[in-house]
């Protein structure tokens, strides 16, 4: 006889999951809160699908408190090769574009179709609107190991696949309600955290003469006193290096926004500064106005500039309109008490230097992070130390897996995230079948 398995959650790692245990034999049900499955799929990548990453050190990229080696062991079972080989068996063309995988269409939805029609060929149940209220397992021997309470039924199974998601984007499902029914079953939850958002920032001028500006940037984050900032602008700046590891930095396009900064470069960054603060640490953003350009040559550039303009009466916003957006480089002048209309050519050394200190560390502090809704995935979760690093399975109480952002597991922008759950989905759904 076939094992029953139940899979909570019809997003990207609970459809994997699915259909992974159907090919495995297993008589198969999913159960989803929403009215609709892979709500969250179809908004991923802007809505095109961002499927996978062809980094090869895509295994390095993950974020979580346990060993990366917990991590390689799921990667491997199913790869980044075998995630291309299954969706072009289910019809579905990609296309690449700097190692991002889309598919052909650019369309989130395609890759719903073909998931949600290779459940219906494979016979899976899908029950929509079923929203699990309570998990318990029975005494050793019963004929059924797991019982499934909703709000309209109770549902029996061998074994319990919880794809319930974060807390991420809850509209679309992802309430947290999987980490209490985790709970339910023994196990602990790491603080989740908003990952892959914007930052709040002090600062409210600067932020309002820059509202709406984009620019490449390199974004580092700082933890320490307050103090720490005026040192790293008056010592580190300048010569091009930090002695302070910073707790994360990204290069890329920057986002001003009216209160803080946004853009992938601090979404990269933003699960790290969501820790710090939430581990009762001050943080700051220093931001990189130029990264490509050393301080020493941005500073033999300025002095250039300054001399070309030394017998004219050519603005200073003027005279350096090719370095910086106009609404940037106002808002840096007006920090330095500079008028933009002031001459060019009576810049002093002083206020040269501190001109280049602003372009290549300015300090903002942190605040906070944009909430759960705003949020792309969370850092946090189930502890990889309570779940077999092979099988997915619980430690706490056999017959339950896990699969997908529930677990305390993040990845950066790029297909990362997804390639999560496709890899988990695939483990927990492969050997809750039995294998």
């Amino acid at each position: 006889m076939s094992r029953r398995v139940l899979v909570a959650g019809c997003g990207a790692a609970g459809m994997m999951a699915a259909i992974a245990a159907a090919r495995g034999g297993a008589a198969v049900t999913v159960l989803e809160g929403m009215e609709k499955p892979g709500k969250k799929l179809l908004l991923t990548g802007n809505g095109r699908c961002n499927l996978t990453n062809l980094d090869p050190k895509l295994p390095e990229k993950y974020r979580t408190s346990a060993e990366n080696g917990s991590l390689n062991e799921i990667l491997q079972q199913f790869s980044v090769a075998d995630t291309l080989d299954f969706f072009h068996s289910l019809g579905l063309l990609t296309t690449e574009k700097n190692g991002y995988v889309y598919p052909y269409t650019g369309q989130a939805g395609s890759v719903l179709e073909l998931l949600l029609a290779e459940m219906r060929r494979l016979k899976v149940k899908v029950k929509l609107s079923e929203k699990i209220r309570k998990i318990e397992k029975q005494e050793e021997g019963a004929a059924d190991r797991w019982v499934v309470q909703t709000e309209t039924w109770s549902y029996r199974c061998d074994c319990l696949i919880l794809c319930c998601g974060s807390r991420a984007m809850e509209t679309t499902g992802s309430d947290g309600s999987g980490y209490v029914l985790a709970k339910q079953a023994g196990h602990t939850v790491a603080p989740v955290l908003p990952a892959l958002t914007a930052l709040t920032t002090e600062k409210r001028k600067f932020l309002a003469a820059c509202g709406g500006v984009r620019c490449p940037a390199k974004v580092m984050l700082f933890d320490g006193p307050d103090g720490e900032q005026k040192f790293y602008l008056q010592e580190e700046a300048l010569n091009g290096r930090s002695e302070r590891k910073p707790l994360a930095e990204d290069t890329g396009e920057l986002q001003f926004t009216e209160n803080g900064i946004s853009g992938i470069v601090v979404f990269q960054v933003s699960r790290y500064a969501a820790l710090a603060l939430h581990s009762g640490k001050k943080v700051f953003a220093v931001l990189d106005f130029l990264p490509e350009i050393p301080p020493g040559e941005l500073e033999r550039l300025i002095d250039q500039t300054v001399k070309r303009y030394e017998q004219t009466d050519v603005s200073v916003s003027s005279a350096f309109a090719g370095l910086l957006p106009k609404k940037l480089l106002t808002a840096l002048l007006d920090h330095l008490k500079l008028r933009p209309g002031s001459a060019a050519a009576g810049l002093t050394q002083k206020q040269k230097l501190q001109f280049v200190q602003m372009i290549k560390g300015f300090p903002l502090p942190v605040t906070g992070s944009r909430p759960f809704s705003q949020s792309q995935v969370c850092a946090g979760g189930i502890p990889l130390s309570e779940i077999d690093p092979v099988t997915l399975e619980s430690r706490k109480a056999s017959g339950l897996y896990f699969a997908g952002e529930i677990l305390d597991v993040d990845g950066p922008c790029g297909g990362y995230n997804l390639q999560w759950a496709w890899s988990s989905g695939f483990t927990a759904g492969h050997h809750a079948a039995g294998f």
